[in-house]
């Protein structure tokens, strides 16, 4: 029942030792530990050592092809029966996380990925938001189409499935979940297991109108697999074209609102 951690990381000595450190410190024990190195230029191979030595971290260096590409080489090489995933700098907040995951799995052999709830922080380290998606199997599909239903850092999934659906394939999670759910069911714990970091990168209004086009097309993909299509598809339009509002920090709070409204209506 073995578990494969795996960690992409690039550029994130200042991160890196305390999301290794949260696995260390999981009740489940029968795991290994991939880090996947995508090329840094920092000290991160230096911080790692230790771990490498005395605690028998592997380490996979990579020229730099983006966490994509690290996750797919992480998972090749792989031994687990189970995959974990953890961003170089999110860090696992819930010491049980890892036990109740594969305890479900080894209960439900028809669902193939679990994931759990977040809290969000900033680069200070404040909590600045928590997240909770939908727990059973047929909530997370009437909702698939509105927004990604896992939050990546958390989820665990079966590696067999993982290979039987092509990886990650130079895709992002989202697209992964998708392919998986088309051959076993999906949940979502409750419980908080991660602390999730909001940097600067992730924020930027470019890269959020670039991933919305990506999503997009991501839903079209999957148009005949999962309901809802079209209310998801107006919507992320709609979102695509807020983002250019001179006053949508103001408006944020009824779009937020407005999109409750759509989601409470999906799911009751």
């Amino acid at each position: 029942m073995k578990v494969s951690v795996i960690i992409a990381t690039y550029n994130r000595a200042e991160y890196i030792e305390e999301a290794i450190r949260s696995v260390l410190f999981q009740s489940y024990k029968d795991i290994e530990i991939i880090v996947v190195d995508d090329g840094s230029t920092d000290n991160t191979k230096k911080l790692l050592d230790f771990y490498i030595r005395m605690k028998g971290v592997r380490y996979i260096y990579q020229k730099n092809a983006g966490s994509v590409q690290a996750r797919d080489n992480g998972i090749r090489n792989a031994k687990g029966k189970y995959i974990a995933i953890l961003d170089s700098d999110d860090v696992w907040c819930d010491q049980y996380k890892l036990q109740k995951q594969v305890e479900f799995l080894e209960e439900h052999p028809d669902y193939v990925l679990v994931g759990g709830s977040l809290r969000k922080i900033n680069e200070d380290g404040k909590e600045i938001a928590q997240y909770t998606h939908p727990e059973k199997d047929e909530d997370i599909r009437e909702t698939m189409f509105f927004n990604n239903m896992f939050a990546h850092s958390a989820v665990v999934y079966r590696k067999d499935a993982w290979e039987a659906v092509g990886g990650y394939c130079n895709a992002e999670d989202w697209n992964l979940w998708f392919k998986l759910g088309k051959i076993g069911k999906m949940y979502n714990f409750l419980d908080y297991f991660i602390y999730y970091l909001e940097g600067s990168q992730n924020t930027s209004r470019k890269n959020i109108r670039k991933n919305l086009l990506v999503d997009i097309e991501l839903r079209k993909k999957y148009r005949n697999d999962y309901p809802n299509f079209w209310k998801a598809f107006i919507l992320s339009w709609a979102s695509y074209f807020y983002s250019y509002f001179p006053f949508k920090e103001q408006l944020h709070p009824i779009v937020l609102k407005f999109k409750k409204r759509i989601n409470e209506n999906i799911t009751h």
